[in-house]
């Protein structure tokens, strides 16, 4: 029977750049590759896409995969879930010095494709394999890759699984249980029951919100606090601004509709927001209603946001970039006064997005909020809910799959500990099958 191993390169210490690799004797599979953004946004200088992999190593941005070099096995596959920069982000960086193809959902795929060209040329040589949720695929003739559907704040989330000779291997990075998704199905249930009955050997399993002793709540909850605070308002007369995460299209797709309901034109603006809504658009998960319209870059969104001086806010909703307060984005430009948007008193400002929990983005968001308030705005925080799974969706989890081995990650020590609490009190045991793991350290199951 062959020996298998699972090494940690990123995000088993921190938030982010997570990559994890599983070696089944002298075949090995890359899950994901991805970025720790705030220690680019320390760096203000740093532009991402001109450094080199040893700057970005330095930096602690990207995953240190020099330590695969006596890896001993050749990797076949590299593998991405769900096309957050966190997951995706370092593939440019790191992929081509390995032989082999990209899989990931169309979506997903759309997105690295994207990401991998630059000014016409293609940066790395791998191929990228669209494959939808629900397909099998042989990556050689002892291991077998399958997508089950799952639910997370971005769409096309898939559930890796690699089938090896001594069972599945299960990589949950990210993930939530939500029943009522606004865009696509529920989770597989009863695909990941029967996973559980065929044998699940390890999980390796976010630890996000391990600590949160509830369920998450769907997106519905969200985009019904939206409604609330888009319609429940006198706001005929104002000016009324939206934030939230460019990659949430289930969001996007509220705040559209509702902006067309309440007789606004609704102007999605910042690249990052074209990006990912012509994405969803061209893979067919989205479609964009009459009335909006997409600006991404900088001299089409000062024509737009000219237009709206000039036609009347009140005629308007803006969907922009900057939730988390970075100093670049379009919302902390319009609170600096940078664009042709002037904020006035009682204009309102909707964050539907939380504030990602490290010390940059904290800041950066104070700064923000601070010179919002300066002008007079109205600011509206909470029409959010996680696309991470909690607590309870993590016993619901582990009790489909039965898994003989459990791994957290995604998460700092406090995190990980916390999975490993409720693992426990499930009937698993630290250091005997669950596996509490840093970066770089290896596991021999």
């Amino acid at each position: 029977m062959v020996d298998i191993e699972v090494i940690p390169v990123g995000g088993y210490n921190e938030f982010g750049r997570n990559m994890t690799v599983v070696r089944v004797g002298r075949e090995a599979v890359v899950f994901d590759m991805g970025i720790k953004l705030d220690r680019i946004l320390i760096h203000e200088d740093a532009v991402f896409e001109s450094l080199s992999p040893q700057d970005l190593w330095d930096l602690g941005a990207i995953p240190d995969d020099r330590i695969l070099s006596d890896l001993g096995a050749k990797v076949v596959a590299i593998v991405l879930g769900h096309g957050h920069l966190d997951h995706i982000g370092a593939v440019r960086k790191l992929a081509g010095k390995y032989n082999c193809p990209i899989y990931a959902t169309p979506y997903t795929a759309r997105l690295v494709e994207e990401t991998v060209t630059q000014q016409g040329r293609r940066e790395i040589p791998n191929k990228i394999v669209p494959m939808n949720a629900g397909q099998r695929r042989p990556l050689t003739s002892q291991l077998e890759l399958e997508f089950v559907h799952m639910t997370h704040s971005i769409v096309q989330t898939a559930l890796p699984v690699l089938h090896t000779p001594k069972g599945a291997i299960v990589y949950a990075l990210d993930y939530k249980l939500d029943n009522s998704p606004v865009i696509g199905n529920r989770p597989d249930y009863e695909r990941l029951r029967q996973l559980g009955m065929e044998g699940v050997h390890a999980v390796i399993l976010e630890s996000t919100n391990a600590d949160q002793e509830t369920k998450s709540m769907s997106e519905t909850i969200a985009r019904d606090m939206l409604r609330d605070y888009l319609f429940g308002m006198e706001s005929d007369r104002l000016g009324i601004t939206v934030t939230t995460f460019s990659s949430h299209t289930a969001r996007i797709k509220s705040i559209m509709e509702f902006g067309v309901e309440m007789g606004r034109e609704v102007l999605l603006l910042g690249r990052s927001m074209e990006k990912y809504t012509q994405a969803a658009e061209e893979t067919g998960l989205l479609k964009i209603p009459e009335g909006v319209h997409i600006q991404g870059y900088g001299r089409q969104v000062d024509h737009a946001l000219k237009r709206v001086m000039r036609e009347g806010k009140e005629n308007f909703l803006l969907v922009v970039t900057g939730h988390q307060g970075e100093p670049n984005a379009l919302l902390s430009r319009m609170a600096s006064r940078d664009t042709p948007y002037k904020l006035d008193s009682d204009d309102m400002v909707i964050f539907s997005a939380r504030t990602i929990p490290n010390p940059v983005n904290v800041a950066n968001r104070y700064v923000l909020e601070t010179k919002l308030r300066m002008h007079g705005a109205h600011i509206i925080k909470g029409a959010h809910v996680t696309g991470h799974a909690m607590r309870e969706d993590h016993r619901q989890f582990l009790s489909m799959l039965s898994p003989e081995h459990i791994l957290p990650a995604h998460g700092e020590i406090t995190y990980q500990s916390a999975l490993a609490d409720l693992a426990e009190y499930q009937g698993w045991k630290l250091n005997s099958n669950i596996h509490i793991l840093r970066n770089g350290e290896s596991l021999e199951l």
